[in-house]
């Protein structure tokens, strides 16, 4: 008889559905059919559940159920003005402190969001876009930082995915990382920090395209 798959190896598999888009925010996520599937009991999916509510990723309402993380309007606003700032202190130090062979990594992570951008492709284009973000990260030699950063990273990863479905956004994006890639390259860290800070933060008429995104890919009764 296989034995139950353990409480790790759900929350990771989990976690992987939802960052991927399997389930999208606002999803209710049932025990009873998660059981079904792992084939185990309910014990380990709770267990699994509360460390993805930990992490973030998922929220239990009393008497509702457990729900993909969906913020409103305002808190996903905070949330991108916070990650826009780490990601433009990432910048400044990797323009200052990025060696040549991570220059190389960095220079190929951007070639790969080419070669992506033109399939039009948005899951190979985010996939390619978070090698090119974990370059940049790397290239700081602050642990702290590369872990606050991934941290960030991963929480938005959702919301990052649904904003590439905008009319032209990934046009957009590959413009941007050229302009932070060049920074980098040049060892421009005001540059750097500008051009990253530019890229993260969803004002304007891209916060009303990320907004309008989630509406469109939320679950129907």
């Amino acid at each position: 008889m296989p034995s139950q798959p353990n409480v790790s190896r759900i929350r990771q598999s989990l976690e992987t559905a939802i960052l991927s888009g399997d389930y999208l925010p606002g999803a209710r996520l049932d025990p009873e059919a998660l059981a079904r599937s792992f084939g185990c009991s309910r014990t380990p999916i709770r267990d699994a559940l509360q460390q993805l509510e930990s992490s973030g990723l998922v929220q239990v309402q009393p008497k509702c159920g457990t729900f993909v993380t969906q913020w409103s309007v305002e808190e996903l606003a905070e949330r991108f003005e916070v990650m826009a700032e780490v990601e433009a202190s990432c910048a400044r130090l990797a323009a200052r402190r990025i060696s040549e062979a991570e220059l190389a990594d960095f220079t190929a992570a951007h070639e790969g969001c080419v070669a992506a951008a033109q399939t039009g492709d948005v899951e190979d284009y985010y996939l390619a876009n978070t090698r090119f973000h974990r370059c940049l990260y790397m290239a700081t030699h602050n642990r702290f930082l590369v872990d606050e950063a991934t941290r960030l990273h991963r929480m938005l990863q959702p919301y990052r995915r649904l904003q590439l479905r905008g009319r032209n956004r990934i046009a957009g994006s590959l413009a941007e990382h050229e302009a932070i890639l060049t920074a980098v390259g040049r060892g421009d860290a005001e540059g750097a920090g500008q051009a990253t800070h530019t890229h993260i933060i969803v004002q304007g008429d891209r916060f009303h395209d990320l907004i309008a995104a989630i509406r469109d890919a939320a679950p129907t009764a």
